[in-house]
């Protein structure tokens, strides 16, 4: 069996958008005439530039290759032009393949793709999400409003989830870190207590950042939390300076969680030895794939750190990160987003049912991808899956955060 053909499909979520601008699809099929489907979560470059990379990688180092050698063609695609370093985009473009191979091997063995990876470690796996307005919510209001995110984190709660994610502190910008406004902060803790008070112990809180403050300012932020015990203090400065992290981790009595923009072991392997952060957020389709996070979940065990796969893209990469958390005895929960089109996008395949994802049983990655659907809404936008905002903090009129892809209002 050997790998043959590929088609790139760039989809784009209707209104209001939840799980960036577009995903971009790859289905991968084999000379005996196995398909299987992959997701490159990569963003650096526009969807067209992207194609053009994930083609050239397919065409250069998978292109007639037996599926099962994904090791060998990891270490073509890392040590490429001669480098043998992490490369965001051109990781992207493998990950998303590399997954449509373990979606091939699954099939072709007639096995899910957890069970060629040491098998079922945990038979269902704890789900979270983000807060999301309610269909009664005014979305341009949702996002500071304390109020309409403790609404939206009871009804979570209602559905069966056990922790919820929310992200008011201010401003990701492409200056880098800066120190939050004080009114970011009373914002971000009027989350905190209004979300607490409106789940109880019910559901853990999951404090979301971008990597958008200064050590300084993370520290300030970080402590102003610590009353409400979140679960994780995500991504506070940016992702790429380790020891500053580990100083944040140090001084703020909330456990620190990275990971979404990182991309093989070569870059986690460093926050974990300087104790930088105790929960990895790998995004599947990004960050090398199955079989690679499968070898930084081996080292985080080492350091008594627990997994969060990352999900801010479609359900291919959902679907392959469920298959990597019930392989791993170190896992803490997997992030899902819940929208018509991801379900129908896999045809309702692998769904949270009271909080939980069961194990898939079905062949491959488990789903049944609508293929027509994924091609009935090409993307035909200029802007990137996500972006930073170029204006500074407003220090004088506060600051209203939607994220680096605001919603869709039609």
């Amino acid at each position: 069996m050997k790998l043959q053909d590929l088609d790139v499909i760039v989809t784009a979520p209707p209104a209001p958008g939840w799980g960036g601008r577009y995903w971009i699809l790859v289905k991968v099929t084999t000379d005996t005439g196995v398909v299987g489907w992959g997701e490159c979560y990569a963003s650096s470059v526009g969807p067209m530039a992207m194609e053009a990379v994930i083609r050239d990688v397919f065409g250069r180092h998978m292109e007639g290759e037996n599926p099962e050698n994904i090791e060998l063609m990891f270490r073509r695609v890392f040590s490429s032009g001669f480098t043998q370093r992490p490369d965001l985009t051109v990781m992207g473009a493998f990950s998303g393949l590399e997954i449509a191979c373990w979606d091939i091997l699954g099939k072709d063995r007639d096995r899910p793709v957890y069970a060629l990876l040491g098998g079922k470690m945990n038979p269902r796996v704890r789900a979270y999400t983000y807060l999301y307005p309610l269909p009664h919510h005014d979305i341009a209001a949702f996002w500071t409003s304390p109020e309409m995110a403790a609404e939206s984190a009871a009804d979570c709660v209602a559905r069966g989830f056990t922790a919820v994610k929310f992200d008011p502190a201010g401003p990701y910008t492409l200056r880098g870190g800066h120190m939050p406004a004080m009114s970011d902060i009373s914002q971000s803790v009027a989350f905190c207590k209004a979300i607490r008070e409106a789940v109880g112990d019910k559901a853990d809180l999951l404090f979301g950042t971008h990597g958008q403050f200064t050590t300084a300012g993370a520290i300030r932020l970080g402590q102003a939390l610590e009353p409400y015990s979140p679960l994780w203090y995500e991504e506070p400065i940016p992702p790429d300076n380790v020891a500053e992290m580990a100083k944040v981790a140090g001084a703020v009595r909330i456990p620190i969680a990275t990971g979404e923009r990182l991309t093989t072991k070569a870059e986690f392997a460093p926050v974990l030895r300087a104790g930088a952060a105790t929960i990895l957020q790998p995004a599947l389709g990004r960050a090398g794939g199955i079989w690679e996070m499968k070898k930084v979940a081996a080292m985080a065990e080492v350091y008594n750190a627990q997994m969060a796969p990352h999900l801010y893209a479609g359900p291919v990469e959902w679907a392959a990160n469920v298959h990597f958390a019930v392989s791993i005895p170190n896992l803490l929960m997997a992030e899902s987003i819940e929208t018509p089109f991801h379900d129908a996008l896999i045809k309702g395949s692998i769904r949270v049912e009271g909080g939980y994802i069961e194990a898939p049983t079905a062949p491959g990655l488990g789903i049944d991808v609508d293929e027509d659907l994924a091609r009935a809404h090409p993307y035909t936008g200029t802007g990137l899956h996500l972006e930073m905002q170029e204006a500074p903090c407003d220090y004088v009129n506060g600051n209203a955060f939607e994220g680096g892809a605001p919603s869709i209002k039609s």
